[in-house]
């Protein structure tokens, strides 16, 4: 991958990371596959964190809320980004064909995370304080839980990170830290004008080892297809 390296040895706008996510599909926001690019990687240390347009942490909000890319904790429990044009794709490939309420009934799932989920459908683009409060999970020492569950259900697709939302005081003053904004994976899709994959589960598969040779290292292939069990 070393022409690769030097193809996306830099960027600094979000038109370029918007490329990048494009041509290769999926890049998580911090390096996680060897051989293999990230948001951090490829962009400058000192412009996170600046609140400009340079920032790339102002960025992971934007991929979603544009339709670029679906954004969330999707491989290892690390934030990761997937292109539009992939993403059908690989829920069709990695996704669960069963609704979460029947993997709850088979015991593939907390009972956090099919509350959680419940809500979010009821609310889509909840922000994280609210999720926590309709869930009942305000107290500290259920944070662990709802963070886990929240985790989970991303992991699982069936939540996305839609976007992330300034918190406002009692003034209509932004006040503290942003807070992130889930939807259900279809409500996302959606609104982002994203039609589902049609094909069957092997021909989704099929179709990301095809797109994968085309550009990726045969170290983050190796690495993701054990990820996957492939």
């Amino acid at each position: 991958m070393d022409n690769n390296k030097a193809h996306h040895s830099g960027i600094t706008t979000y038109e370029e990371a918007t490329e990048i996510i494009s041509e290769l599909g999926i890049i998580p926001l911090a390096t996680l596959l060897p051989d293999h690019p990230s948001i951090n990687s490829l962009t400058q240390a000192e412009n996170w964190h600046t609140g400009s347009e340079f920032d790339p942490w102002l960025w992971r909000a934007r991929f979603p809320g544009e339709g670029i890319a679906a954004y969330g904790k999707f491989i290892k429990k690390k934030a990761i980004l997937i292109s539009r044009d992939w993403f059908p794709v690989y829920l069709a490939a990695i996704g669960s064909e069963s609704p979460l309420e029947v993997r709850y009934n088979n015991g593939l799932c907390s009972r956090e995370a099919l509350n959680l989920l419940r809500i979010v459908r009821e609310d889509e683009g909840i922000e994280t304080r609210s999720l926590r409060s309709e869930a009942g999970m305000k107290a500290k020492e259920q944070k662990t839980a709802f963070d886990n569950a929240v985790t989970e259900l991303q992991g699982s697709l069936d939540i996305v990170i839609s976007g992330v939302k300034a918190r406002h005081n009692g003034m209509g003053e932004v006040n503290g830290w942003n807070s992130t904004s889930f939807e259900t994976v279809s409500h996302w899709m959606d609104e982002a004008g994203i039609t589902p994959f049609e094909g069957s589960r092997e021909e989704a598969v099929d179709w990301l080892k095809s797109e994968m040779d085309k550009l990726w290292s045969p170290a983050a292939k190796a690495w993701i297809y054990k990820v996957w069990g492939w």
